[in-house]
């Protein structure tokens, strides 16, 4: 039985309950002359989940609206469970991201897992067929006992859940910084494909028609976890392990294939997944997205424990749940297809014309709250924004060169640093070749799926440095894109379009919110030159441990088609004699770069510049040599400069090396992280077609069979001489080592 004795209206308004929920005394009063009188505790808990950060964006909404959203690819924007991007050929493709950082703070394994089940079943809520997962992870050094646990326990929560639902985890990223010490950052992405024809929206339409509940039955976990998600952690979050739910991926598999089974009825009218909030953020959006009002009788709701009250009903957060619209008269059909798959369906109401959700309970209204108010009227706020002095005295700061007296042992703790280091140990427990159409694995630039029965494939990616955001939080934003589009035209790519996790810390401070403006400035300009709209994502604010907020961290999620897999690139040499090529000139940038956290163990400065048409240009003319069949390998220059795109280029190669001689500057050249650079491999034959397409390529190099990793400077001097063995087990070896040590 519920051992919730709930307050009666009065105590509600006098002991001011409501600040508990995270409702503010100003909102309370909105409340109440929006509905004409008092809400009781079940009406107050509904508008302090929708009205959460969560839910309503009242914080970011006004930044939201700078994002370009539109474009001639784009079939399905921001507002819906996921965006949808025309691929041709009556196909088109599905993708969102979304963020679970503080349940997996708390509890790591469930956090991710149910992390991943909330974001593959916003995709299958659009009708389409998942196809893929990606993540983005965040955690403090990876040398603190807790930051290990968390770190083993969400990898584990994020491959149980895929591997056993059967959709293939295919890449992410993995960034390492003190920053996220206590508060961890988990943002799963997933990837569907679908036809155009079967699209479907969250809308409860049709008055008189049937509200259905399918999936797995309503218990107490994750009840208030949109309002959880909306305040920052404390020493006493740990109290709040409750609110974490539990994941069962065998319950959703079988939901997805009775969804996508029932998307091809036409009775069904809307469908959206009970993400947040639960049926309380279902059932008031897909009513206010129609103009329409629901009733539903919370008798009917399933249950799996005994006693639950309506506010803890409406606020629950079980996983595997849907909520359907239905053409009334045709209930029978949708339940027969559930029940094929062992699944409840259940009337549990209707759609009605007067634009209110009303709650029945044992016969008595129990709630009677306008839908509008609920979602699209939810208050949205201007916070004030203030410049950090630390950014001011970063723009002033000088950044020298770091002094490097030994390159090669320079090389090898750059492959070391986690970020950096191989992670192969993450990956080898994801199932990423699980349905067989997956061309690329995790480990290359981007993840590369085929698309069957066709000759194109998606190309996929996670991508954001948080270091440069916190320089400089707009240029970081223009970074995060353009990095995102260089791996996906790496692989051969076309970009098509983003989604977005924006990770940062408490709004309410001014110079925290100048971050998210700032940062938002940057990401909508780039995804204006690079033609890739935003197409939906999350907002995950509060991201902060006793007042200390993480880096501004907004992760970039995409996706890019390949017309053709012929055309698609990974960065590995391929055969000794290629030429070697570095597309871009290295400048003095160390600010933020792994290079300057090694030496000074910490980052300041200016960020790295990047100048977005040029950004362009290079992207352009190198997928017009990748199309062009002159280019055999394509790497990005990211973290760690050339030096390690050059060792990362060279591991897995069975024994192939480079020799390589560089111009100007030998620390320079090697370790700075100077935006807008490439590193490629050419067959001799191409060298003066490639060098046509491009004509800033410049030749550093060939590849060798040597097995050998050799440097010179600009004078013929040897600046690196390792070979691959001894590279890679630098690389490799590092994030196990960590996790051995145990101190």
């Amino acid at each position: 039985m519920s051992l919730l004795l709930e307050p009666s209206k009065q105590q509600i308004k006098e002991e001011k309950l409501y600040r508990q929920m995270g409702v503010s005394d100003e909102e309370f009063a909105l409340i109440e002359s929006i509905i004409g009188r008092l809400p009781n505790y079940t009406e107050i808990g509904i508008f302090s989940v929708m009205w959460s950060e969560h839910c309503s964006y009242k914080n970011s909404k006004p930044v939201l609206r700078k994002f370009p959203t539109e474009g001639s690819q784009v079939l399905q924007g921001p507002g819906e469970g996921a965006g949808i991007v025309d691929i041709g050929d009556n196909q088109a493709v599905v993708f969102k991201i979304e963020s679970h950082n503080h349940p997996s703070a708390i509890e790591p394994y469930q956090g991710a897992a149910t992390g991943v089940g909330g974001i593959i079943r916003d995709v299958f809520s659009m009708g389409a067929r998942p196809i893929a997962i990606l993540n983005s992870l965040r955690f403090g050094e990876l040398t603190s006992p807790r930051v290990k646990y968390l770190f083993e326990e969400v990898v584990a929560g994020i491959a149980g859940y895929g591997n056993c639902i059967g959709i293939p985890t295919v890449g992410g990223e993995i960034q390492f910084e003190d920053c996220y010490e206590g508060n961890p950052l988990v943002n799963a992405m997933c990837v569907g494909l679908i036809n155009h024809d079967d699209i479907q929206k969250g809308q409860a339409k049709g008055v008189g028609n049937t509200v259905m509940y399918v999936g797995a039955k309503t218990g107490r976990d994750g009840i208030h976890g949109a309002t959880f998600a909306s305040e920052e952690l404390t020493d006493e979050s740990d109290s709040k392990r409750p609110a974490v739910q539990v994941g069962d991926p065998f319950m959703e598999k079988l939901l997805l294939e009775a969804c996508l089974e029932v998307i091809k009825n036409d009775a069904l009218v809307g469908i959206q997944d009970m993400g947040a909030a639960g049926l309380t953020s279902s059932s008031a959006e897909m009513a206010s997205k129609a103009g329409s009002g629901i009733e539903m009788n919370l008798d009917l709701i399933p249950q799996r424990e005994t006693g639950m009250t309506p506010y803890e009903m409406m606020l629950s957060e079980s996983q595997e749940r849907m909520l359907l619209v239905i053409e009334r008269g045709r209930e029978q059909e949708i339940v027969d297809i559930f029940k094929k798959y062992d699944l409840e369906a259940v009337s549990v109401g209707h759609v009605t014309d007067d634009k209110m959700l009303r709650l029945l309970h044992k016969g008595e209204v129990v709630t009677e709250l306008p839908v509008d108010a609920l979602a699209e009227e939810a208050p949205v706020y201007h916070k004030p924004s203030k410049v950090p002095a630390y950014y001011q005295e970063f723009l002033e700061t000088i950044v020298p060169v770091p002094k490097v007296t030994n390159a090669k042992q320079t090389l090898l703790d750059l492959l070391k640093q986690p970020t950096i280091a191989s992670k192969e140990w993450v990956f080898d427990q994801y199932d990423y070749m699980v349905r067989t159409n997956t061309v690329v694995a995790p480990g290359s630039d981007a993840a590369v799926l085929r698309i069957r029965g066709t000759k194109k494939a998606l190309a996929m990616t996670t991508d954001c440095n948080s270091r440069y955001l916190y320089l400089d939080p707009e240029v970081g934003g223009r970074i995060a894109v353009a990095e995102a589009a260089r791996n996906i035209v790496c692989s051969g790519g076309t970009p098509l379009a983003i989604t977005d996790c924006l990770n940062f810390g408490n709004p309410e401070k001014p110079e925290i919110f100048w971050q998210i403006e700032k940062s938002v400035d940057g990401m909508s300009e780039a995804c204006s030159i690079l033609n890739t709209p935003v197409i939906g994502g999350n907002v995950s604010l509060y991201n902060e441990t006793s007042g200390t907020a993480i880096y501004p961290t907004p992760v970039v999620g995409m996706v890019g088609l390949i017309e053709d897999t012929d055309y698609i690139t990974t960065q590995a040499f391929k055969q000794a004699g290629d030429a070697v090529y570095v597309i871009g000139e290295a400048k003095e940038e160390f600010a933020g770069s792994e290079l300057q956290k090694l030496t000074e163990g910490r980052i300041f400065g200016k960020a790295p510049e990047l100048d977005l048409k040029i950004e362009k240009e290079r992207q352009d003319s190198l997928l017009k040599a990748i199309r062009s069949g002159v280019v055999q390998s394509a790497h990005d220059l990211a973290e760690g400069g050339l030096a390690v795109a050059l060792a990362e280029s060279i591991m897995s190669t069975d024994g192939l090396g480079a020799e390589i001689k560089l111009f100007g500057d030998a620390v320079v050249n090697l370790f700075s992280e100077t935006q807008s650079r490439f590193v490629v491999s050419v067959k001799k034959e191409d060298k003066d077609s490639f060098e046509k397409i491009i004509p800033d390529a410049n030749l550093i190099g060939e590849v060798t069979s040597s097995g050998v990793l050799s440097v010179a400077d600009k004078d013929g001097k040897q600046m690196i001489h390792a070979s691959v063995d001894e590279l890679e087990q630098a690389w490799k070896g590092a994030i196990p080592c960590l996790l051995k040590s145990r101190d």
